[in-house]
């Protein structure tokens, strides 16, 4: 993506359910889980570089002995940091008792991070500020072992004010008005609830410290993650570890966040993306289960685990930026897809170059365009395998004919490289358009000046930034007659609220186009009249069932929108013709039809909290309010 963005964090949980001993034994390590959360982390890193965390506890140690541990970090490098703590720790823990390297109880009742049940996390950070403190998992802590609670997420709740207001209205003071504490605490008041109610169900039968043992077999955790989210309006999937060693992991009923397990007789591992459990255990992606939408994948004190229904599920719109850009393009499906995003990008394209592909060059912006380059160059083949055969049909006369009609491929070249050492991503956005400049080189003496016509294609446009103020005027100093910049995805339309960083109207180049467009066709009435629809909706307090922004597009084609969208990121100097060419959203359904969530383009939102956000950032935007809608 040429204009990178922050995205959806990830996780990654893994339950031993062995004794610890039993590892140690079989692997010859007391450090078996600590290289597999660090693999299953580091096939995660793309989602998230901002900071990581690390929690573990250990289910079965005597009292006064520590049984949670914790590390976070917003190190530039997270995971090394994290990690290498970790095992200075074993290494100093170790020094002066080799002898009790292969003793399980020793290690559980003298280190830390020697528990059984472990996660970890992975930040992009959409709110606050990047300090440890903002850093999961976060630890709600306790006295009593069952009341102590980890939670880690990938995700974004639109009803934040609302689940606010109601912990308040319990009584609790909560310190941030932010999700993820939010949700901690919401999750945490009926933990503390559901152990007041097994304690008056058998107190008068067993006394301390039995009794504490026997409200943590009965914690019922179904009943707990029913009554904590049924008021969540938003995109998740949640982890929590208890302090007693139950874990779950709980998915939006849409299925918008990703969450993927793994099972075996030795441990149950989640993970934000299919490829980090493949990496980490080497199993074959059909032993990896899909997190039910509105279910809970519940592992109990004793390492045995289910599925639970926890919330009505809903059409299932899982996130197709996922599959776009987002996700790692290993995984197979994701790697099919990805090619048959560039595959049906073809008629367009060969509609855009006038059939002429003797004159023009394919390449691609890196580096995750490369796949949907690959179907791109796919489908031109098999487009001039339907010519050459329609030619042999129809007759040759001359042999030096079908040489060249049997010969001729497509002309391929790397024209764009992205110095990784750079990146624009992580700048601050008023550093931005200097730093852009910087990052990307050319190929030259590839291109016939003035006679070639490039096509360019790249997974997605956001902003438009990139290619206006970097990759359109090196590509002009090549001197092509044309350039044609193609995206795998559609127009980016509407705001995400489900933990994508795409909140503002303005970042968005097709929403700048369509103002534009407004104020050409002396529509420019539509502005107000949507601004008075938004506003009054929100102060009505009903702004859930209308996407009233949607307005604003439809007097207008995706070919008119995608004209305006050339003009707006053309360079005032550029020399070369411009066209820009957007995947439909049909094709998109075509390429990934298991996922269907395609707000950002469609405007179709997912849950009723979505269509506040649109409804609200386009208030902000009205307004001059530089800030986010959720």
């Amino acid at each position: 993506m040429s204009d990178a963005i922050k995205h959806e964090c990830g996780i990654a949980l893994i339950r031993l359910r062995k004794p610890y001993q039993y590892y140690i034994d079989k692997y010859e390590t007391p450090l078996y889980a600590v290289h597999k959360l660090s693999v299953m982390m580091e096939k995660q890193v793309n989602r998230g570089q901002d900071g990581a965390g690390v929690a573990n506890i250990k289910i079965e140690v005597p009292p006064g002995k520590r049984y949670i541990s914790r590390y976070r970090s917003v190190e530039p490098q997270p995971l090394t940091d994290i990690f290498s703590k970790i095992h200075k720790k074993f290494r100093k823990g170790l020094k002066n008792n080799r002898d009790k390297v292969s003793d399980a109880r020793w290690l559980q009742e003298n280190l830390a991070f020697t528990g059984e049940v472990w996660l970890g996390h992975l930040r992009y950070g959409t709110h606050g500020s990047n300090e440890v403190e903002n850093c999961h998992p976060m630890l709600r802590q306790s006295n009593w072992r069952s009341r102590n609670l980890v939670m880690a997420g990938n995700f974004n709740m639109t009803n934040v004010d609302e689940l606010f207001g109601k912990l308040v209205s319990l009584g609790q003071h909560p310190k941030e008005k932010v999700d993820t504490v939010t949700v901690m605490e919401k999750i945490g008041h009926f933990l503390d609830e559901e152990n007041q109610r097994v304690f008056e169900r058998f107190k008068g039968i067993y006394e301390n410290p039995i009794l504490s043992d026997v409200i943590e077999e009965n914690i019922d955790l179904q009943r707990l993650l029913y009554r904590s989210c049924r008021d969540f309006d938003g995109g998740y999937a949640m982890c929590g570890l208890t302090g007693y060693g139950a874990s779950f992991v709980i998915r939006d009923p849409a299925g918008i966040r990703p969450a993927f397990y793994y099972a075996d007789d030795e441990v149950v591992v989640v993970a934000s993306e299919k490829q980090a459990i493949k990496a980490a255990f080497n199993v074959d992606y059909s032993q990896i289960k899909e997190v039910t939408p509105g279910a809970a994948l519940i592992i109990n004190k004793n390492g045995e685990y289910n599925e639970f229904p926890i919330l009505p599920r809903l059409e299932k719109r899982s996130c197709s930026f996922e599959r776009i850009y987002f996700s790692r393009g290993t995984d197979p499906d994701i790697y099919y897809e990805r090619k048959q995003l560039g595959k049906l990008l073809i008629p367009q394209i060969l509609k855009e170059i006038n059939y002429d592909l003797e004159n023009t060059i394919f390449s691609y912006i890196p580096n995750t365009a490369e796949t949907a380059f690959l179907g791109m160059i796919e489908g031109l083949e098999e487009y001039l395998a339907k010519k050459r055969k329609q030619a042999i049909m129809e007759g040759i006369l001359f042999e030096s004919d079908l040489e060249r009609v049997l010969s001729f491929r497509p002309r391929i070249e790397k024209l764009v490289t992205k110095d990784v050492k750079s990146r624009t991503f992580i700048t601050a956005d008023e550093l931005r358009d200097d730093m852009v400049s910087s990052v990307y080189d050319t190929t030259f003496e590839v291109v016939r000046k003035n006679v070639d016509t490039v096509v360019i294609i790249d997974d997605s446009i956001v902003r438009g930034t990139t290619l206006e103020k970097s990759i359109l005027t090196m590509l002009d100093r090549l001197s092509p007659k044309k350039i044609v910049v193609v995206s795998s995805a559609p127009q980016i339309r509407f705001p995400d609220c489900y933990g994508i960083d795409m909140s503002k109207m303005k970042d968005f180049v097709a929403f700048r186009a369509v103002l534009a467009l407004l104020e050409e066709k002396e529509l420019d009435y539509l502005r107000e009249d949507v601004y008075t629809q938004c506003v009054t909706s929100i102060a009505t307090k009903n702004p859930y069932h209308t996407n009233y922004v949607k307005a604003l597009y439809e007097p207008f084609t995706d070919e008119q929108v995608s004209n305006k969208i050339a003009e707006i990121i053309r360079p005032q100097d550029l020399n070369a013709e411009l066209s820009v060419i957007f995947q439909t959203v049909e094709n998109l359904h075509k390429a990934c039809p298991e996922h269907l969530g395609d707000w950002y383009f469609t405007g179709n939102y997912p849950t009723q909290g979505g269509n506040k956000v649109v409804n609200k950032a386009y208030a902000n935007h009205h307004e001059g309010k530089l800030v986010r809608a959720y």
